[in-house]
Formats: C-alpha cells, sequence, structure tokens
C-alpha cells in the first residue's frame, strides 16, 4: 500500500458555497478523512462562470485541496465525489514526491496572501508614500535614461 500526495481541484456548487462556506468546503476535508487521509492544504481558488452549464449550474467555486492518501483508497474517493450533489465536478492528480514541498509551501502562501492582513486593514492615513506607484513623468523619464543608455552601447 503505497501513499502518495495527491492534489484535488473540486468546482463546487456555488449556491451551496455562498450560504455555507465551511461546510461545503468542510465535506471535502471530511470525505478525505473517511478514506484515513491526511490533509495538507485546502483553500478557495476562485469562483467564476463556467464554460457551459454542469448539472444545471452556471457558475461554480473552485477549491484547490492537497492530501496525502493510501493510493487504493482514491477509487471509492473518487466514487464519493461522484455521488456527491455539492461538487460538480473533480480531478485527482498524483504529485512528484520531488515537487510536493514546493507546492504545497505555494498553495500555502497564496492561501495567506488571499486574506487580507490584519495590519493592512485601518486607517487610510497611516500609508506610507513609499508604496505609491511611479508617476507617468517618473516612467516615462527613466524609459528615456534607459534608450540613451542603449544607444551608446
Amino acid at each position: 500500500m503505497a501513499e502518495n500526495v495527491y492534489e484535488g481541484m473540486f468546482i463546487l456548487d456555488s449556491n451551496r458555497y455562498a450560504r455555507d462556506p465551511s461546510g461545503v468546503s468542510g465535506m471535502v476535508e471530511k470525505l478525505v478523512k473517511e478514506i484515513d487521509g491526511s490533509l495538507l492544504v485546502s483553500r478557495l481558488w476562485e469562483e467564476r462562470r463556467l464554460a457551459y452549464p454542469i448539472k444545471g449550474h452556471r457558475k461554480g467555486t473552485y477549491w484547490l485541496f492537497y492530501f496525502r492518501a493510501d493510493s487504493e483508497q482514491i477509487a471509492p474517493l473518487n466514487r464519493q465525489c461522484q455521488i456527491n450533489d455539492e461538487i460538480l465536478r473533480h480531478l485527482f492528480l498524483k504529485i512528484d514526491p520531488r515537487i510536493v514541498d514546493a507546492l504545497v509551501s505555494h498553495a500555502d502562501e497564496s492561501e495567506t496572501k488571499s486574506s487580507p492582513a490584519p495590519e493592512a486593514v485601518g486607517d487610510a492615513d497611516a500609508k506610507s508614500t513609499d508604496t505609491e506607484a511611479p508617476s507617468a513623468e517618473a516612467v516615462a523619464a527613466a524609459a528615456g535614461e534607459e534608450d540613451a543608455e542603449n544607444e551608446g552601447s
């Protein structure tokens, strides 16, 4: 029995997700725990309009999931996802062991970046001038300097 790391991509029913986000995403985690798998990272990817209707739905919520499970348990997990009404589509990919750490850390970092940091929320007057975008004149001047340097070469 080989235990591998898998990536699961789910398209969830966006109406049910809007009513109960933690319940719907928790249901996916519960399915993995039922097969004695362990969750590595679970996060919302995005909500978008579907290219074509799936089970009568025109919008879907994409959920990204990394988990470790026994390879023999993927078939029962696949079946449970097929009969679940909250999951419109799903896909499981076996991850190469050499890139597991990079993928999991990237997904974990993306999750923390997508939610606003507590110190970022606050008074608008507390903005630093260091983070302001450069003016159009500064961009044009910098482009002119680069052109002059390239002509001299």
